[in-house]
């Protein structure tokens, strides 16, 4: 029996202070934490809610302290959101589940990302970062491109204009990107074909494929990209199925190089798109995937392989004890 400590970003707390729908998108909702806690509880653990960043320095400094954090954090602003957490339980010494500060950070900026995945020869598509719209380069990869925020989450700041087909639009776009997300934007080639997300349970070399998921989009989407308001409302605009083909391998041993490469811990959602010729390639990795049940793409592919939702949450904490 440990005593688990529970680090998240509730969704209404946020809505209450005041930020917006889309603001507030990354963060959980009530739904999620008691999902979590019940697993958690189930195990024969005791289960404390500390809340968010505040609240853990709030009960750290009180003299507070646990066996084990289990953290799903999101952080509310900065590049270095995902890591606040984590980089204060590092400085008290106690352990928790998921990734350290430097992986989040890292993972949260996809440039950054994608340059570590060049460099060690797992495929993503060529890129092109954008600090300044107006004195923007002019892409080498053909159109149609693709522009979204460099360190966003769960949708935000991706519509059916983050296709661009021309220069002029693409500078228009990058340019109220960058102004309403106060961040760089990251300007690739469109990607044509399948998409999938690859889930990855465990650490290091325990570390495994738990399933590939295509997913698909209905009338009901907005677009052919998994925008804002397509993964809002998923339900109606995104289909599901879990593959297992020849693709879905290439994908998974991808995904699992990239978790590796990025020193992932525990688990993490890998998100990939092939181009014209069938050839996937990486487009983002989430270290934080979402838990809410029957939602969350990494509990829909587990769950669609055959695993329930506690035994995800226990996987999760088996991985974080395995290694400590």
């Amino acid at each position: 029996n440990m005593r688990i400590g529970f680090t998240y970003d509730l969704k209404d707390d946020y809505i209450k202070a005041g930020f917006t729908a889309e603001e507030a998108a990354e963060f959980d909702s009530i739904i999620t934490i008691n999902a979590v806690d019940s697993a958690i509880t189930q195990m024969g653990h005791t289960v404390v809610r500390i809340g968010n960043a505040a609240s853990l320095m709030e009960r750290l400094l009180a003299g507070e302290r646990w066996d084990l954090v289990f953290n799903i954090a999101e952080g509310v602003r900065g590049s270095g959101r995902e890591s606040l957490v984590p980089a204060l339980l590092d400085a008290y010494k106690i352990p928790y589940t998921f990734s350290d500060p430097l992986t989040h950070a890292i993972t949260l900026n996809k440039a950054i990302t994608k340059q570590i995945l060049r460099d060690s020869k797992i495929p993503t598509a060529d890129f092109m970062l954008v600090h300044s719209a107006d004195s923007m380069p002019k892409p080498k990869f053909p159109y149609p491109c693709f522009v979204k925020p460099t360190s966003e989450g769960t949708g935000k700041g991706i519509t059916p204009k983050s296709k661009v087909y021309d220069y002029g639009s693409l500078v228009n776009h990058a340019r109220e990107l960058i102004m309403e997300f106060k961040q760089p934007v990251i300007v690739e080639p469109f990607l044509i074909g399948r998409e999938v997300t690859v889930g990855i349970l465990g650490t290091g070399e325990s570390a495994r494929c738990a399933g590939v998921m295509e997913v698909s989009f209905t009338d009901k989407a907005d677009s052919d990209i998994h925008s804002y308001y397509n993964k809002e409302f998923c339900e109606i605009a995104a289909k599901y199925d879990i593959v297992d083909d020849d693709f879905a391998k290439l994908c998974a041993k991808y995904a699992l190089e990239a978790h590796k490469a990025l020193n992932i811990k525990d688990a993490c959602r890998v998100d990939m798109r092939a181009d014209a010729s069938g050839e996937p390639f990486i487009m983002e990795i989430n270290t934080l995937p979402g838990l809410m049940p029957e939602r969350s793409d990494l509990v829909l592919l587990c769950t669609k392989a055959g695993m329930k939702y506690d035994d995800i949450i226990e996987n999760i904490i088996n991985s974080a004890v395995l290694r400590l």
